[in-house]
């Protein structure tokens, strides 16, 4: 059965955006869960080069990493787009292509290890332990593209439940071969590798039958339209990748600036950093979920529901910030306590679980914004913010706080760069959203006819 149907061009958006919020973030917990057992059983081999050599492939891996979820994010928005205009052929075509061009950016990978190794300062036993691991999952790079891409279609088609089930079935797969394969055939970091291969070709396997059971399958690649689709691809991808990459520059100036307060403070953020994904996972599974909805009805032209979808994510996320502080508030001397913290530990826990998670709104904002920017045609306002936020905001106000406050004025200057982005960024897109309503839109057989990127836009200067 193919259903090409485009399912967010009716019904209510503010429950389109909850469910659809709410089944992505069930996938990252799982992600987050995962890799944290993944570390921990390493760590129990009691070897430090182990442990070492899984940071180093796990810097090399996020950039992989962020390359998925970039093409991932281009994927889902060119498939949204063609389905509000009702061209279900258009959107196989896209997923193919999209596929196809993560396989060949796995491939390069494979074949630069060493140097890619090497670039990341691993030397000696621990860059050959890299290299060993790497050469097992690096393989399995173009299956987790697939089920990161397959994902994203997924929700593109608005079928949240079944992208979700791809990333808990990879995460439930690791976490029984992970002990198995380490210590029971006692294959330590090499049966991690083969643990997370497994893993990958399973989540694109339950990614991937929807899709071709349900949803066209797909299609023939062929040389003309890899061609015409490689640049509205990168034109989405190339800034959305960019996106990601700032979010741990900034982390790493935040480390360097609690660093000057001692172990204590910079166990207390690791903590809170920790926290944070699982805490607000919903959050940060929005820019996900809004974005096909986004997505659909902007391809079918319907702006006035483009601004309430926008609208709605926004709602939603300030719903849950309230309800989910309200919980860090509550239970926040338990949550303490399971870390054993005390003194500064303790402070910039109790500083997180009050007024810093509901300042968090703004990050929620922010990821709205950025699904508008994406599925709009606007990708490189989501790098602008996004840096600014992790550059220009943080740097200054992180100093600024740490004179003012010392190791809690830390946290307090990364809370306050996304107040100041996230609501720039809401300025952006209430103004991009505006602007779109008002200029002439291309006519729908423009997006079957020509793939460049101005042809997939509905705004004309």
């Amino acid at each position: 059965m193919v259903d090409g149907r485009a399912k967010f061009l009716s019904g209510n958006l503010f429950g389109h955006v909850a469910n659809m919020s709410l089944l992505a973030s069930v996938g990252l917990v799982a992600v987050f869960l995962v890799d944290f057992v993944d570390m921990i059983f390493i760590s129990m081999l009691g070897k430090a080069e182990l442990a070492a050599a899984i940071g180093y492939a796990g810097a090399i891996l996020f950039f992989t990493t962020s390359f998925g979820i970039g093409l991932g994010i281009a994927a889902g928005a060119l498939v949204a787009r063609a389905l509000g205009q009702d061209n279900a052929q258009l959107a196989t075509e896209r997923t193919t292509h999209a596929l196809c061009y993560g396989a060949v950016f796995a491939l390069g990978v494979f074949l630069s290890l060493d140097v890619l190794v090497g670039w990341v300062g691993a030397g000696g036993e621990t860059a050959a332990l890299a290299v060993d691991f790497l050469q097992i999952v690096v393989p399995s790079v173009p299956f987790l593209m697939v089920g990161m891409m397959g994902s994203a279609i997924l929700r593109a088609h608005g079928d949240a439940r079944r992208a979700m089930m791809a990333t808990i079935a990879g995460g439930i797969v690791n976490a029984i071969l992970d002990p198995i394969l380490i210590f029971t055939f006692d294959l330590g970091l090499t049966g991690a590798a083969w643990a997370s291969f497994v893993a990958r070709v399973v989540i694109a396997y339950t990614a991937l039958m929807p899709i071709v059971r349900h949803y066209g399958g797909i299609a023939i690649p062929r040389p003309a339209g890899l061609w015409r689709d490689l640049m509205p691809v990168l034109s989405i991808a190339v800034p959305a990748i960019l996106t990601q990459v700032a979010t741990p520059v900034g982390q790493a100036y935040v480390t360097r600036a609690m660093a000057a307060y001692g172990e204590d403070a910079v166990a207390g953020m690791a903590i809170v950093s920790r926290m944070m994904p699982v805490a607000f996972a919903v959050i940060f599974a929005l820019s996900g979920a809004v974005g096909p909805i986004i997505g659909q009805n902007f391809g079918a032209g319907d702006l006035g529901r483009v601004k309430r979808t926008y609208a709605a994510g926004v709602s939603f996320a300030a719903l849950v910030i309230v309800v989910i502080s309200a919980a860090l508030f509550t239970f926040r001397a338990p949550l303490a306590a399971m870390f054993d913290a005390q003194g500064i530990t303790l402070t910039l826990i109790y500083l997180f679980c009050g007024p810093l998670s509901l300042a968090f709104f703004f990050n929620g904002m922010l990821f709205v914004s950025n699904a508008a920017f994406n599925n709009m045609g606007h990708p490189y306002y989501s790098t602008v913010t996004n840096w600014g936020r992790n550059t220009l905001g943080m740097i200054p106000l992180v100093w600024g706080g740490s004179l003012l406050f010392g190791a809690p004025g830390v946290l307090i200057g990364q809370a306050a760069a996304g107040v100041l982005f996230g609501a720039l960024a809401w300025v952006l897109a209430r103004r991009m959203i505006a602007q779109g309503g008002q200029r002439k839109r291309a006519k729908p057989e423009a997006f079957a006819r020509d793939g460049r990127l101005m042809s997939l836009l509905h705004l004309r200067r």
